[in-house]
């Protein structure tokens, strides 16, 4: 074992530089002191092998991952299929009609031991590189906080010294969802270096899909329900708490996408001829948005809400989450929240209605004195457990009716845009539905005991993440309870330019992710 361990090791290109070297002469001398077949990893196997794969991490950071692409898409799973295999798994496709998800299992020593599914995901979000702070979103960027002149580049070879916890990598996908992908590989060098044992079957579900929504899941668990059996679920995924503590997360909300295009003239008019006179898309728009919300920020949908219940158990475990709102405000740069709900974490448990981007005419050095043809929004919804997503969106669409519109599945055509004076398109998909397990539930009590046990202290329990992540068909389909386990940074700038994995977020994720593939489950 040693002498395959030693050639791994040798292989890495970390370990040719002289720092390496060192380290590399350090633990062989350790190893021949400690015990033939340890159990249990130590912080300076984490640390070795949390550092030995940031050149491996890099190397993944580099390969493109929009899901538009498809090219983008195989060569991660190429490299999914080299990665994990390394490790020890068995991996096979599960195909779908357009990316297969990679199905990755390791199997305990145990034949009667439980069986842990996880989820990861690899596809990112499209990136516009002239918005990144370097040459590209692609190029995996190191850089250090200096007072006065923000984020500036170091070279990778300062790796090799001293750590500063508080530097930073800057790429996309670094915190969503690769990160994770690299932390955990690099928890299973760290456990076979040290001879620990697997206590449970691990299957690992690969999503080169989620930022897409994930459409084939839920077909694809269908077709794979006995493949994916599993005793308990856990998602490695998503920010923590705001202060950066560890934390559990036990549900997320669904997502729904609605765009409504408003009609105007069939062309786009010349605003001196036909202004006072043809009536503006944009503006109307803007008018039928307006009426969807109130100052305060409620949805005025009748019964958007309905059916949501906050008990005062509830109220007792959100109160229990150490949110500093103030804080939140300034770091968001608001001088007011929404009133939806008494707090942050009880908004979570509502659904939400978010425009999140319009499009009507030209603007910037391309505006022109224009009437549009057509003015869009694009509409996302935050489903929650009680939501019933058809209903809700059914909702929506009688809201717009009652504000004297004409709701079509598709363009008008000649005729109904001479019969009708308020003409929308209603185009809508769910993508997936929300979950939430229990707080008291054994998976959360086993998450949570090897989290304390590894960092000394209990993690921060949150009933709901405001985000959402394609679980529900788990969920569902297989009858999964399901925790979410965060590791990355939380202003880490996801889906935006400029993301980032903080290396202290890093290291850390290693070291709970070790502790949790150490931890037996006892359901």
């Amino acid at each position: 074992m040693h002498t395959q361990l030693w050639t791994k090791l040798l292989s890495k290109r970390s370990l040719r530089c002289a720092y390496g070297q060192k380290l590399l002469a350090a633990f062989f001398t350790l190893s021949l002191l400690a015990p033939a077949a340890a159990q249990r990893v130590s912080q300076a196997q984490l640390d070795y092998h949390s550092r030995a794969s940031l050149d491996e991490f890099r190397e993944l950071l580099a390969l493109a991952n929009d899901a538009h692409f498809p090219a983008h898409i195989a060569a991660n799973i190429a490299w999914c299929e080299q990665a994990f295999p390394r490790r020890g798994f068995r991996l096979q496709r599960l195909e779908t009609t357009t990316q297969p998800l990679l199905l990755a299992e390791r199997r305990s020593s145990r034949p009667d031991a439980p069986t842990v599914l996880a989820y990861l995901q690899m596809d990112g979000q499209p990136v516009d590189p002239a918005h990144w702070d370097q040459p590209s979103p692609w190029e995996a960027t190191l850089k250090k906080p200096v007072e006065g002149e923000g984020w500036v580049t170091i070279d990778w070879s300062s790796l090799q010294g001293s750590i500063d916890p508080d530097w930073r990598i800057f790429a996309r996908s670094a915190a969503d969802a690769k990160g994770p992908v690299m932390m955990l590989l690099a928890a299973f060098d760290a456990l076979d270096a040290a001879g620990a044992p697997l206590p449970y079957h691990l299957k690992i579900v690969i999503d080169f899909e989620e930022e897409l929504g994930s459409p084939q899941l839920p077909a694809a668990v269908e077709r794979n329900r006995a493949q994916l059996a599993a005793d308990a679920f856990v998602i490695f995924d998503g920010p923590p708490h705001i202060s950066n503590e560890p934390t559990l997360t036990f549900g997320a909300r669904g997502m729904a996408e609605v765009r409504l295009t408003v009609y105007g003239p069939t062309y786009p008019q010349h605003s001196g001829h036909y202004g006072n006179y043809c009536p503006n898309p944009a503006l109307r728009l803007s008018q039928l948005l307006a009426g969807m919300k109130d100052e305060q920020g409620r949805v005025l949908v009748p019964g958007f809400y309905e059916g949501v219940t906050i008990t005062e158990q509830d109220r007792r475990e959100m109160a229990l989450v150490p949110d500093d709102e103030a804080y939140m405000r300034a770091k968001l740069g608001i001088a007011a929240a929404d009133r939806v709900a008494e707090s942050y974490q009880a908004s979570l448990q509502y659904p939400s209605l978010n425009i999140r981007g319009l499009s009507a005419g030209w603007t910037g050095d391309e505006v022109r004195t224009i009437i549009p043809a057509t003015a869009t929004a694009e509409i996302d919804i935050r489903l929650v457990e009680s939501s019933e997503p058809d209903s809700l969106l059914q909702r929506l669409r009688r809201h717009i009716e009652q504000q004297g519109y004409v709701v079509l599945d598709r363009a008008p055509n000649s005729r109904e845009r001479l019969q009708h004076d308020k003409l929308c398109r209603f185009d809508y998909s769910v993508a997936y539905r929300a979950f939430r397990t229990p707080l008291d539930a054994p998976v959360g009590r086993w998450l949570s005991d090897a989290l304390e046990g590894a960092l000394g202290r209990p993690p921060i329990k949150v009933r709901t993440l405001g985000g959402s992540i394609p679980i529900s068909p788990f969920v569902s389909a297989l009858q999964l309870p399901a925790v979410i386990v965060p590791t990355v940074n939380p202003d880490n700038n996801q889906h935006s330019p400029n993301e980032n994995l903080r290396l202290g977020n890093y290291f850390a994720g290693v070291k709970i992710i070790a502790a949790i593939l150490q931890a037996p489950l006892r359901l």
